[in-house]
């Protein structure tokens, strides 16, 4: 993608699919959803869903809880969906539970543009930033819905 080349698991057909879209909630939501105004952040999250159902294939580090709470119901619905990760991948490296299952069925692919770094516990913002762009060019250059 442009001067990045990215390690990955799961199914490389994914990045043939027709259709892409990225799943990027902003903070603005958050916190009018923090301040009892969450018809915004609950449509953008509904829409992704629904985008998913109709066979666009979501893209997305998945960083914050509320797009996490979308990855998982994209799990639970077997929608594809391509996952953007903040550290590479050590040697015999497999995603767990039910990340695992999806990926092993072909419904995922793990991107990382990065090498694994073995004591990496905390994602800074800094990275958040740079998978968050990176999600929203994958979109513009592959095609999105």
């Amino acid at each position: 993608m442009g001067d990045l080349s990215f390690d990955g698991v799961g199914n490389v057909a994914l990045l043939h699919a027709e259709h892409y879209d990225v799943v990027h909630v902003r903070s603005i939501w958050v916190k009018a959803a923090e301040h009892g105004d969450n018809q915004m952040l609950r449509d953008y999250m509904n829409s992704c869903v629904l985008k998913a159902r109709k066979g666009v294939v979501m893209v997305s580090p998945f960083i914050s809880p509320q797009e996490k709470q979308v990855m998982q119901v994209l799990i639970k619905e077997q929608h594809p969906f391509i996952l953007l990760a903040d550290n590479g991948f050590r040697d015999y490296y497999k995603p767990s539970d039910a990340l695992f299952d999806a990926c092993a069925a072909g419904r995922v692919l793990i991107l990382s543009p990065w090498t694994y770094v073995a004591g990496k516990r905390q994602i800074s913002r800094a990275d958040c930033v740079n998978l968050n762009n990176m999600a929203e060019l994958f979109c513009q250059i592959m095609g999105t819905d």
